[in-house]
């Protein structure tokens, strides 16, 4: 499975419903409107790239984010994400316990903590997690500690450890 989101680009398109009229919008408040093509650009080139190494190991579906709440995932699925941080916080609150691989589509932009891989790792991190021989790290989204000491976590979600 691989979780996408739409670009900046993509969402100001829907918004005013052309690239000309996203332009005007974005060029009126003072910014740089060729930053939001080489992001859409740089995200296109890591969606198909990454479609193109998982296709080499199986079946691929592309998810957008906005189905993650009406989406369920199979106990064995690998899930792949590619974006930023938020959109991995974001996936995880959906699952219970299936892998997770966080891929930085463009570390130019995104420093990405829970993104610890780039594209081009991914065709070893696949083929190591399908197989089971990838160790993973367990992280928590949220940890909340009562004044009793009672703590309660919310969402315990496997990672795909980073190389090295």
């Amino acid at each position: 499975m691989l979780v996408t989101r739409k670009t900046r680009l993509e969402e100001l398109i829907v918004r005013f419903n052309t690239v000309g009229q996203a332009k005007f919008y974005v060029e009126h408040l003072g910014a740089d409107f060729s930053d939001y093509e080489a992001e859409h650009r740089t995200y296109g080139e890591a969606v198909k790239a990454t479609e193109e190494i998982l296709n080499r190991h199986g079946r691929v579906q592309q998810l957008d984010r906005s189905f993650l709440p009406n989406f369920l995932f199979t106990p064995d699925t690998l899930i792949v994400v590619l974006g930023q941080d938020g959109l991995v916080a974001n996936t995880l609150k959906y699952l219970k316990g299936q892998p997770v691989i966080g891929v930085n589509p463009d570390p130019a932009r995104w420093d990405g903590v829970l993104l610890p891989f780039k594209v081009k790792d991914l065709a070893k991190i696949a083929a190591e997690a399908m197989s089971g021989k990838r160790a993973t790290r367990r992280i928590t989204m949220a940890k909340a500690v009562l004044s009793d000491g009672q703590e309660l976590h919310a969402c315990l979600c496997a990672l795909s450890n980073p190389i090295g």
